[in-house]
């Protein structure tokens, strides 16, 4: 698991799967950030990991401070599927 920072929005929402650099990875969170006061561009602060981990993610079984944190361009993602529901 690891936390996600892209730069534009690629068009995705919770329970997106995207790939970057050939790892495929489901979007468990999105914060949405930039709409009034932040940078010229949107940017989405994602909590993402391999599908096996969401029930870690649902029950918190993990330090949010702790996670790696990755930083990409939105064209750099490739979405696989824009959006769906994710199930323990």
């Amino acid at each position: 698991m690891k936390q996600l920072i892209i730069r534009g929005d690629p068009g995705i929402r919770k329970g997106a799967i995207i790939e970057i650099d050939g790892e495929r990875v489901v979007c468990f969170g999105i914060n949405r950030n930039g709409e009034w006061h932040g940078p010229e561009e949107v940017q989405l602060w994602c909590t993402v990991g391999a599908e096996s981990e969401y029930g870690d993610f649902e029950r918190r079984n993990f330090i949010p401070h702790f996670l790696d944190v990755e930083r990409v361009d939105a064209d750099a993602v490739e979405v696989v599927r824009p959006q769906g529901e994710l199930a323990v």
